[in-house]
């Protein structure tokens, strides 16, 4: 059975104490490879190995440029080891391969290229001042990042945090989710292969809480927390981070709304909508799950929407045509499962869908739930949309934002003037306008309330994976 070591210093290592844990296939259910399962001690070096190489290394003290090559180097091989990749996640976490061919893969190497330019080509501020001095700024690298990041887009959310962070010359040791730890181990080893030096990218397996992912949470020597998942799991951390003053950013939970008035085009509305709920098996933070549609075109709309819900295709992920994979685990397969009862004693529909063999879900669409009831209300993380209708803009946007998390929302309309006027008024770091799922890296990505704290992306990574320092001389 394959061996997915941690990697510190440079080196493929083997916990100190020698303890493994399973990775399991979602679609055979039975492990594919045993992973080093770290422990204190784990953290403590691959820190230390980010420490010094932060500290002693060259790696903060490159020009952008020598940096960049390097990233652009690490994202070639990204390219040219693809089918590895794509393989690695779809065995870890069920997802489909296709989509790992064509979205994950390309997106994990453009993360590595965008911000190795970014960083290179973004101006720093220069302020006017009283005569005889002139005022800029610096964007010092922070230190040692910690990056904790989640399972159900391992490769492309690894390299989202990463990139940013070590093109702004940073270190850092990454924990990738016990369930899909196969594409950071591949990472860091075809970073060293780019030619990073060793410490600056390290990797380290494990659990969360009493394991590695608390212990690297706790660290003293940790300066920035970026992290991915789920609400609670957020909370922790930052609770963690803030005995040590560590800033933090937080990409949390959602439960987004999707707005369909009836001025929209409805095919076009249909298809994106689709794509919104029932992409990765549902298992997507951003995930438009609470679908609400003008009661002029609800019926039709809902008969559309079920016509292609049912023309998904469920199976083996490793195959091309697959569509929709086995939810990532088990413990994730029974909190989704768990949700089909509530449903029914909520007063829901189950227009079409259900529980398939395995750890299968197929694609589900539900009616008549009352407006707070839990599948309503709770993110469910897996292929369940609930349709309900509403009358007026005005109805539609209080029914989008009551909701505690504050992450993305979705509308579709072909008005110009309305479009501008409710993705004004709706709660969300995202706002998308008849499509989903559209990314520019320089704009701003993250949430509020529940959806977490701070944003990424462009700009807002450099402010977060650096200390800006202000420089005053005397010129006169």
């Amino acid at each position: 059975m394959p061996f997915i070591p941690h990697v510190i210093a440079g080196r493929e290592v083997e916990s100190l104490d020698s303890n493994r844990f399973p990775t399991i296939n979602p679609w055979t259910r039975q492990p594919w490879a045993e992973v080093a399962l770290g422990s204190q001690a784990d953290v403590n070096a691959a820190v230390n190995a980010a420490r010094q190489a932060f500290d002693q290394g060259s790696w903060p003290r490159m020009g952008f440029q020598e940096r960049g090559r390097i990233l652009h180097r690490l994202a070639d091989l990204i390219e040219k080891n693809s089918e590895e990749f794509s393989r690695t996640d779809t065995l870890d976490m069920g997802k489909p391969i296709s989509d790992m061919r064509s979205k994950d893969v390309p997106r994990a190497a453009s993360n590595f290229r965008f911000f190795a330019d970014h960083a290179r080509l973004t101006a720093a501020e220069s302020f006017p001042s009283d005569a005889g001095y002139h005022v800029y700024t610096r964007y010092e690298p922070a230190g040692v990042v910690a990056a904790i990041t989640p399972w159900n887009f391992p490769l492309m959310l690894e390299t989202w945090k990463v990139a940013p962070a070590l093109a702004w010359g940073n270190t850092v040791v990454l924990k990738p989710a016990e369930d899909t730890p196969s594409s950071a181990w591949l990472l860091a080893k075809y970073a060293l292969e780019a030619g990073m030096p060793p410490g600056v990218f390290n990797v380290v397996h494990g659990l969360g809480p009493d394991s590695a992912g608390q212990a690297l949470s706790e660290s003293p020597d940790i300066d920035r927390i970026t992290f991915t998942g789920e609400s609670a799991t957020g909370r922790i951390i930052a609770r963690a981070a803030a005995s040590n003053l560590v800033p933090v950013s937080l990409e949390l939970g959602g439960k987004g709304a999707n707005l369909v008035f009836a001025d929209a085009d409805l095919a076009l509305a249909v298809e994106w909508s689709i794509k919104a709920i029932f992409n990765n098996a549902g298992q997507v933070c951003l995930a438009g799950s609470r679908l609400y549609v003008q009661k002029l075109v609800f019926d039709r709309f809902v008969s559309e929407f079920v016509t292609a819900a049912e023309k998904l295709r469920l199976g083996d992920p490793m195959l091309e045509t697959t569509q929709v994979g086995p939810l990532a685990s088990q413990q994730h397969f029974n909190k989704v499962s768990g949700y089909f009862d509530v449903i029914c004693r909520d007063g829901g529909s189950i227009l079409t869908g259900g529980i398939a063999d395995g750890w299968q879900v197929r694609p589900t669409v539900v009616v008549s739930l009352p407006e707070h009831s839990r599948a309503m209300c709770e993110e469910i993380f897996g292929p369940v949309a609930v349709i309900s209708p509403f009358e007026t803009e005005e109805e539609a946007v209080r029914l989008a934002n009551d909701t505690p998390y504050g992450l993305n929302a979705i509308l579709f309309t072909e008005s110009l003037r309305r479009g501008h006027r409710v993705s004004a008024a709706l709660k969300g770091g995202t706002v998308w306008v008849n499509c989903f799922f559209i990314r520019d890296l320089r704009a701003p990505f993250g949430g509020s309330g529940d959806s977490g704290i701070g944003r990424e992306g462009g700009t807002y990574s450099r402010e977060f994976f650096t200390e800006p320092k202000a420089v005053v001389m005397d010129v006169g």
